[in-house]
């Protein structure tokens, strides 16, 4: 079914599309070994117009994991981007040599760009503040993971609300699914934008609220997802120091919290989680890594078509 498609925003599949890629990630994680040849002579090709650490080795390790082998570049002064080439020229030559393809782009709508000119398929790994769909699925797959289940949760997203793809791409993601309620946590200055609030959350009758204060809300959240709070996001420095404490995960505010919590984030980290932290057994971020992989291993074999 989603053989040579594209996938360039987190609402390009169904909810069908996504459980086939749920189910098959899975079987990846149970059987690794079932999986070392299904790519054996694919090539994919990792167009990084920008720097990545996690994304871009997440997608070499799950090409090199199925079998498969990689070319590409890094940083674009690498490649003839440096030259004035534009990425419709740039991808229809790749399609020459690669069987699929990841783009990560400063440029919001790049990697749609690159869709539309390309006879290969193309995974958006992030483009400007706009979209980051991977990171997304990689979200969806650890909640499921951990919980079982992608409804009837209460999700915490703390922190940089206004900014963050990776929280705007998550509320639309998880308000496919029902039952989900989500809390909002974050400094007025950084609140999520009024056009998520407006045509994904109300729009869907689904159930919301905003606090300023992480402690406010320990107790009632089945998932935490964090974020960083940058101090020049802030058009007053006072309002940063009076604030920025709220939004630094310690043992002290894990203690308020119920011990099926799942605490995500997206990393990198800097310090909105303390490192004491990462020895509590809620503390899935680092999880959270390793399922990016897996799930950038089950989107591979189901845009190439291949599978055990």
């Amino acid at each position: 079914m989603l053989k040579g498609k594209h996938l360039i925003d987190p609402m390009d599949f169904s909810l069908i599309e996504l459980e086939e890629i749920f189910e098959l990630s899975d079987r990846i994680v149970s059987n690794p070994e079932n999986f070392l040849d299904v790519c054996k002579g694919k090539l994919l090709a990792t167009l990084f117009y920008e720097p990545s650490t996690r994304t871009r080795f997440s997608f070499e390790a799950a090409m090199l994991r199925l079998g498969g082998q990689i070319i590409g570049f890094s940083e674009p002064n690498s490649s003839s981007a440096s030259k004035g080439e534009s990425i419709s020229d740039t991808i229809r030559t790749v399609a020459c040599y690669a069987d699929i393809a990841v783009m990560r782009h400063p440029k919001e709508g790049a990697p749609r760009v690159a869709a539309m000119n390309s006879d290969i398929p193309v995974i958006n790994a992030g483009d400007g503040g706009h979209q980051h769909p991977t990171q997304t699925l990689t979200d969806l797959i650890t909640i499921r993971a951990a919980k079982g289940k992608l409804t009837g949760l209460k999700i915490g997203l703390c922190g940089d609300l206004m900014f963050g793809r990776t929280v705007h791409s998550l509320i639309k993601a998880l308000s496919r699914y029902e039952g989900n309620e989500f809390i909002l946590i974050s400094p007025k200055e950084l609140q999520v934008p009024s056009y998520i609030k407006s045509e994904v959350l109300e729009k869907n009758n689904i159930k919301y609220k905003e606090v300023e204060r992480l402690e406010e809300v320990m107790e009632e959240i089945d998932i935490l997802y964090m974020t960083r709070v940058q101090k020049e996001r802030f058009f007053n420095e006072e309002d940063y120091i009076r604030l920025k404490d709220s939004y630094i995960l310690d043992k002290t505010k894990m203690d308020m919290a119920s011990q099926d919590l799942i605490v995500m984030h997206p990393l990198p980290r800097v310090n909105e989680i303390a490192v004491e932290v990462d020895k509590d057994p809620r503390a899935w971020y680092f999880k959270q890594a390793k399922y990016g992989m897996f799930a950038r291993m089950a989107l591979i074999c189901k845009l190439l078509g291949v599978d055990e």
